[in-house]
């Protein structure tokens, strides 16, 4: 009997380990705060949420010093698609494509002119993200780097 009962055991425990692993879904998901030493009030904050069968919704909301605030957004199916982006007079499309569970590429557009290529990087412990910002001018060439850290806040 108690081989039965530590067999049942497991089993339930498996399932709401199995349960609780689905609902998490992509380990991406949550509040990302930019890393940066500005002075409040200004912050960067990315919100990704899921969205659809297996995509993500972005948001940024972003106060520059004065304390402006600009809020934009899009969704992914990680499929490399270019999605509309709203909010962000300069790009008007964004295509993200999953290199591995950690990696995705991400290509900014503007009117069909590619702008900005990302490359975004989840660490293993899933609380940081390291992205690597390409900015290209009208014929392709790389006309800047810039590299960002974001944290998971609460």
């Amino acid at each position: 009997m108690r081989a039965g009962s530590w067999l049942f055991g497991t089993l339930l425990w498996l399932g709401a380990a199995s349960a609780a692993a689905a609902q998490s879904g992509n380990p991406r998901f949550g509040r990302w705060l930019l890393k940066s030493d500005a002075p409040a009030p200004a912050s960067n904050i990315m919100t990704y949420e899921p969205h659809g069968a297996g995509g993500m919704r972005v948001t940024v909301q972003a106060v520059n010093a004065r304390g402006d605030t600009t809020r934009w957004w899009y969704t992914t199916n990680f499929d490399g698609r270019a999605m509309p982006v709203t909010g962000n007079a300069s790009q008007t499309h964004a295509a993200v494509r999953a290199l591995s569970p950690l990696v995705n590429e991400i290509v900014n557009t503007n009117n069909g002119r590619v702008t900005q290529r990302l490359t975004n990087v989840l660490s293993p412990d899933h609380n940081t993200i390291g992205v690597v910002y390409m900015r290209e001018d009208a014929e392709g060439r790389t006309t800047g780097v810039t590299f960002a850290t974001y944290l998971r806040i609460p």
